[in-house]
């Protein structure tokens, strides 16, 4: 996979200090990638060390009083054309600077004070589709073992659980908020394993519980309250799915955003949450674009068909209608299913880092069984094993 990085964060002494600022997570991802090194200041020209720079009423200033604003855009193309012949979808850039910041940036005043905003390089970045993070963003997803990534997996897709090297096991029911009478559907075991992965920290879920055998929000959600707890900050969500016509194919999925035709959600049930500070949850990029976009680049560079849409998740147990089926075309939605939607929300609410995969075993409206969504999960497990485990490296 191909990256794009701020220069400082690799530990190239570029700043207007004359120093650097490396952070070990970018390091990290750096030696796990293709990753291109850049620095718009210095492909501008400005030297090192050199007085501190910050945007003001829609330029760039330094601290003496210099008009930077045609110098910092200068070297934002020269940077900008650099990352599009290396063909980078995700660019880490360092954060507060007037060039390279992702979403905040210094007021202008010199006076250390943060506005929220983005610096001239990562701007016309954005403008061209990639991806920009901050060095803090790949910090927090960084795995370890007081950080393990959570997987959670549904019909057909449990057999990912089976890769785990593990340490220890849990039974569901010795989960708090799990149901006890709670008895496993075929393709889903409750027992889940804290281990690793190729030497990565995973706590794996390898089945669930779902809102149409009569459980709450608050139930079906209880395995991200128990991998937040267990500390896990990265949770991958994985279900079968209906592709909605015309929108997304049978095969692999990224999903990019939901739609929550349950009629349910786990924060409405505020009596039995305990671990969330408050119900009203920001649901803006719900699904990490940062993991998404790490999603991609693995399956481009492993040759594997992978799509990205919208997921909606109904109620069930009985599948889509072609009138439904209809409708979610007419929405925007590429995939249905009847899981997911409030474990993601809860995972939300607890600030987790979510990736959402889905495997679309059947065309929506177009009649599936039980027993067919299984069976066809098993021709995509091969792939579907090889994306989880290479997003877990690049972590």
């Amino acid at each position: 996979m191909r990256i794009v990085v701020s220069d400082c964060l690799r530990g190239v002494a570029c700043r207007y200090d004359g120093g650097s600022k490396p952070s070990e997570a970018v390091l990290s991802l750096c030696s796990r990638t293709d990753a291109l090194g850049v620095c718009p200041e210095r492909e501008a020209g400005l030297p090192v060390p050199r007085p501190p720079a910050e945007q003001r009423d829609g330029g760039v200033w330094s601290a003496d009083g210099t008009d930077l604003t045609a110098a910092f855009a200068r070297g934002a193309q020269v940077c900008l054309s650099m990352a599009q012949e290396h063909g980078a979808p995700l660019a880490v850039l360092k954060e507060k600077s007037p060039s390279c910041g992702p979403s905040c940036v210094y007021d202008g005043t010199y006076s250390g004070r943060l506005i929220n905003g983005a610096g001239v390089f990562a701007r016309l970045l954005r403008k061209e589709g990639v991806c920009v993070v901050s060095e803090d963003i790949v910090k927090a997803c960084k795995p370890s073992v007081e950080h393990p990534v959570a997987i959670v997996l549904g019909t057909g897709l449990g057999h990912l659980a089976t890769l785990v090297r593990p340490v220890r096991r849990i039974d569901y029911h010795d989960i708090d908020d799990f149901p006890a009478e709670a008895r496993p559907m075929e393709g889903h075991r409750f027992e889940a394993t804290i281990g690793t992965v190729d030497d990565v920290p995973v706590i794996v879920y390898p089945g669930r519980i779902h809102l149409y055998q009569g459980y709450s929000a608050s139930q079906v959600s209880a395995l991200v309250r128990h991998a937040h707890r267990l500390g896990a900050r990265d949770i991958i969500f994985a279900c079968a799915t209906g592709a909605v016509e015309g929108n997304a194919h049978m095969g692999l999925g990224i999903i990019s955003d939901q739609i929550n035709l349950t009629g349910r959600n786990p924060l409405a049930e505020w009596d039995e949450i305990r671990d969330v500070e408050s119900p009203f949850v920001d649901m803006t990029d719900a699904y990490s674009p940062y993991l998404r976009t790490l999603a991609r680049g693995v399956a481009d560079d492993a040759g594997i068909a992978v799509e990205e849409g919208v997921y909606a998740g109904v109620l069930g147990p009985c599948m889509e209608t072609k009138a439904e089926a209809a409708m979610m075309r007419t929405m925007g939605v590429s995939y249905a299913g009847m899981s997911m939607i409030c474990e993601v929300i809860m995972a939300r609410a607890l600030g987790m880092n979510v990736l959402g995969l889905t495997l679309a075993t059947n065309m929506a409206g177009e009649g599936a069984t039980h027993d067919t969504v299984a069976e066809t999960a098993t021709h995509y497990a091969e792939d579907f094993e090889r994306l989880v485990r290479g997003v877990l490296r690049l972590l």
